[in-house]
């Protein structure tokens, strides 16, 4: 469709305007791509989205590209791929949930950079300044048009998908997950009472938001009960607490903060209680032999992270895990063996990870983790652990006997990208660096 229309908008313009507008596009890519970054940059909505470095390292390059495929489609009879490159940055944007408005703010500025370079320039005969012109400004626009489709797409599926992953989040194993967290939230006051009773400084004593508790609620139970006015209160009700810690360092005061933090939490506890008995049951998004979570919700929890780590500046990491010689285990156990080995591995790496991080099975013997305010170090720490887990534990199967296996880990830290496939891919290309090195090791990304 789209290359056919493609086609019936160059037509009536003669070849050597289709021609011009190229040559124009390569001789001046570099200086377009850089009046745009310099324009974007200066607006506060768009300068959200990028960075100098980003820039420098990729995007000044990335739009150059894009120019030179737009223009070129008629002059090399490339359609189809040029539509396609419109589609997929239509859906990158849509991925990264950049306001489409801001698109179409940077295509009027460049069309009318563009413009603007026509009516100055003397070596455009005046004959063709207008159809030149012309053609540079529908050209741009159809662009945009094909990519607004992809983008308007893409975008109602993350919408779906993340009302769908809002709701599985309230549905799964409600009853475990709230004593899970009751249990998370009086470990942490059980530290806290240990900290005052040492006397340590109030430097010293847990905050309540980095707690295992914390990091739950900040990232799965406000996204899961979100618009629930008790997700207010509690988000209130803990920075209320760790604000009460930050205060007066006076031992006189520790009576007076040990009653103040004790009733706290107590009307925390309560209004957690009040969310889960909001919980629904349903049953979808989950990988039905390990019951974590499956690609549906991929796009949901990754692109929620990455913006609040871009917002907030915390760090983030993933896990890419592979079962080494998983293949084999198939080959001379049976399947029924190879998945009860898949089931033992996913309850190891779910069992050892903290209550705010995504446990995915993204398909076959292959498992993400997504690690929550963790840095390069920690989630490296996290990685090793599971792995020397893994090669420590004797797995059973069904016929009674036992079976070793170990796993590669790829580990990757974000970057700041807003694109969380770029984060992603890091730590698919570490994971295949492990392999390389001979499994059973872990590998932290370039």
């Amino acid at each position: 469709m789209f290359v056919a229309r493609w086609k019936k908008i160059c037509a009536p313009y003669p070849a050597e305007v289709i021609h011009l507008a190229l040559e124009r596009i390569d001789r001046q890519a570099g200086e377009l791509a850089t009046a745009f970054y310099e324009t974007m940059l200066a607006d506060e909505a768009a300068a959200y989205f990028l960075s100098d470095q980003l820039v420098h390292q990729k995007l000044h390059a990335s739009l150059q590209s894009w120019l030179r495929t737009v223009f070129g489609a008629a002059v090399h009879h490339d359609y189809a791929s040029a539509v396609t490159f419109q589609q997929r940055v239509g859906e990158v944007h849509a991925r990264i949930d950049i306001p489409f408005y801001l698109v179409m703010q940077g295509t009027r500025m460049l069309i009318n950079h563009l413009r603007a370079g026509v009516a100055h320039d003397d070596d455009v005969p005046q004959t063709l300044r207008w159809p030149l012109a012309d053609y540079l400004g529908e050209i741009m626009l159809f662009s945009i048009e094909m990519m607004s489709l992809a983008y308007a797409n893409s975008h109602d599926r993350n919408a779906r998908a993340e009302e769908g992953y809002r709701l599985l989040s309230l549905s799964q194993n409600v009853g475990t997950e709230k004593e899970r967290q009751r249990a998370a939230l009086l470990d942490w006051e059980n530290q806290l009472l240990f900290g005052l009773s040492v006397g340590d400084s109030r430097a010293m004593l847990p905050r309540l938001r980095k707690s295992e508790f914390g990091l739950w609620f900040t990232h799965k139970a406000a996204h899961a009960f979100e618009g629930a006015q008790e997700t207010t209160q509690a988000r209130l009700q803990i920075e209320a607490i760790d604000r009460l810690l930050d205060e007066s360092d006076d031992p006189q005061d520790r009576l007076r903060l040990l009653h103040a933090v004790r009733e706290a939490t107590r009307t925390l506890a309560y209004l957690v209680d009040a969310l889960f008995e909001k919980a629904n049951h349903l049953d979808s998004g989950r990988d039905t032999l390990t019951y974590l979570l499956n690609r549906k919700f991929l796009h949901v929890v990754m692109s929620k992270e990455v913006s609040y780590a871009r917002k907030t500046d915390s760090p983030l990491s993933v896990l890419m895990v592979d079962i080494d010689y998983f293949k084999t285990v198939n080959d001379e156990y049976g399947h029924d063996a190879g998945d009860v080995v898949l089931q033992q591995v996913a309850a190891l790496v779910s069992t050892y990870s903290r209550g705010g991080d995504y446990t995915f099975r993204l398909g076959g013997e292959e498992f993400l983790v997504v690690l929550v305010d963790a840095d390069s170090t920690q989630a490296q720490h996290v990685a090793e652990n599971l792995r020397q887990r893994l090669q420590d534990k004797a797995l059973l199967l069904p016929d009674g006997s036992q079976k070793r296996v170990t796993m590669s880990v790829g580990v990757a830290t974000h970057d700041g990208h807003p694109d969380y496939q770029r984060l992603l891919k890091r730590a698919d290309d570490a994971l295949y660096a492990a392999k390389a090195r001979g499994r059973n090791t872990c590998v932290l990304a370039d």
